[in-house]
This record gives structure tokens, C-alpha cells and sequence, in this order.
């Protein structure tokens, strides 16, 4: 095997959409879609990883940490 093991990760972090992507740049309108929210009062559970907590301060304000972190 080359490179490190892939560790199972099973800490998630729970989000919920709490703005509109409407007018926002597309970077972020994508990036919403890569966390798996697209509508206001949705939720979504991603793995805790260096990637998603990326995503995550890019969107902070549209969007609600509610578990995790």
C-alpha cells in the first residue's frame, strides 16, 4: 500500500441552511451543493474533515453549525 491508510471517520458535523443562495457568486452557490444543502431549513450531515470545515467557513453565513465543531 502506498501513501497513508485511509481512516473510517465517523465524527460528522450537522448543518442547516439558514440564507438564500440567490445572488450569491457561484463559488458559493456550488459549494452549498457540495455540503448537500440547496434550500432554506435544510440539513445535512458531512464528515468532519479538514475539506468540509473549508467549505464550511466559506459559506458561514449561510449557514448554522449544529452539531459538531
Amino acid at each position: 500500500m502506498i501513501g497513508k491508510p485511509i481512516m473510517p471517520q465517523t465524527k460528522k458535523i450537522t448543518l442547516e441552511q439558514t440564507a438564500s443562495a440567490i445572488g450569491r457568486e457561484r463559488a458559493q452557490r456550488q459549494t452549498l451543493i457540495g455540503l448537500g444543502l440547496n434550500k432554506i431549513g435544510r440539513r445535512s450531515a458531512v464528515l468532519d474533515t479538514p475539506a468540509a470545515r473549508g467549505m464550511i467557513a466559506k459559506v458561514a453565513h449561510l449557514v448554522r453549525v449544529i452539531d459538531g465543531m
